[in-house]
């Protein structure tokens, strides 16, 4: 364990803040820490009638490129997980699931950042839209759930929060 001396708050944003830290390590030394909190997040994988996952593709300027990955937002105050789940995927996939089934969960960078991502599975989808401010350039993509493992290879699916939840979702076995 490290123990905290002095904490500097250096940013505050609309999606994170910034931390300074300044910790002794067990063997004496100080040193900093930079922390970026953010708040938890859902990831869900959805799975629709035919067993293909319901990804979507968006352009990511902090790698300036777009990225096949899971749907994911992030969870307004007082918004339960599973709430969020099913506006987030309204929102960027125009479905509505009713069945919604946590699958577990993880830490996003924790070298860094405070951010959690709660995985859901998503399935029984209904169409039902919501509109939302950023998503009119996301693009909907169906890919089969045999072919995830190809496309995490060849380096197609590149984002490491649907990695992880693709591959949990795998090894957990709910895709019989």
């Amino acid at each position: 364990m490290e123990k905290t001396l002095s904490t500097r708050n250096v940013y505050k944003g609309q999606a994170i803040s910034v931390r300074v830290l300044t910790v002794e390590k067990p063997n004496g030394t100080k040193t900093t820490r930079d922390i970026v909190d953010h708040s938890p997040v859902i990831v869900a994988v959805p799975i629709d009638a035919d067993g293909n996952v319901v990804m979507v593709r968006q352009y990511r300027k902090a790698v300036e490129k777009a990225l096949l990955e899971l749907p994911a937002g992030g969870i307004e105050n007082g918004e339960a997980p599973e709430e969020c789940v099913k506006r987030e995927l309204q929102e960027e996939i125009g479905f509505l699931p009713q069945h919604v089934e946590r699958l577990g969960g993880f830490y996003a960078a924790p070298g860094y950042t405070t951010e959690y991502m709660h995985l859901f599975l998503a399935t029984d989808l209904v169409k039902s839209q919501l509109q939302a401010e950023d998503t009119d350039e996301i693009e909907v993509v169906r890919k089969p759930l045999s072919q995830i493992p190809y496309l995490i290879a060849r380096g197609e699916i590149e984002d490491a929060k649907s990695i992880a939840g693709l591959l949990q979702f795998i090894c957990l076995g709910k895709e019989t």
